[in-house]
């Protein structure tokens, strides 16, 4: 189970921490990943991190302002975002990927077999 939270309403270059729990499983295993779907538009992929965290990616729509980091001892993967932008405004989702690499994450929607429920970010110009 993936359980995200942390969304919510903002003005224009605010910040927001997103984050995804997971249950019933060693998130260590997994390569995690966020993801996000404004209403009428296809999902896209904001950013992943691997299973060590060493290694993370990010969409460049993203990229400089949005921070993906884990703490496995938590089961909890985060996203930092900074600097929102009404483009911004979506229902962003966490994903994971059961990886035998420790250091790769994809950057494929298709490549992950679970998704939590998502969690709505709003932000206001």
């Amino acid at each position: 189970q993936l359980q995200a939270s942390g969304g919510g309403l903002v003005q224009a270059g605010g910040s927001l921490r997103l984050s995804c729990t997971t249950s019933g499983r060693t998130s260590s295993d997994y390569a995690m990943a966020w993801f996000r779907q404004a209403p009428g538009k296809q999902r896209e992929f904001v950013s992943a991190i691997s299973r060590g965290g060493a290694s993370t990616y990010c969409a460049d729509s993203a990229r400089g302002r949005f921070t993906i980091s884990r703490d496995n001892a938590k089961d909890t993967v985060y996203l930092q975002m900074n600097s929102l932008k009404p483009e911004d405004t979506a229902v962003y989702h966490c994903a994971a990927d059961r990886q035998i690499r420790m250091e790769t994450a994809s950057v494929r929607g298709d490549d992950y077999d679970s998704w939590g429920q998502g969690t709505q970010v709003t932000v206001s110009s």
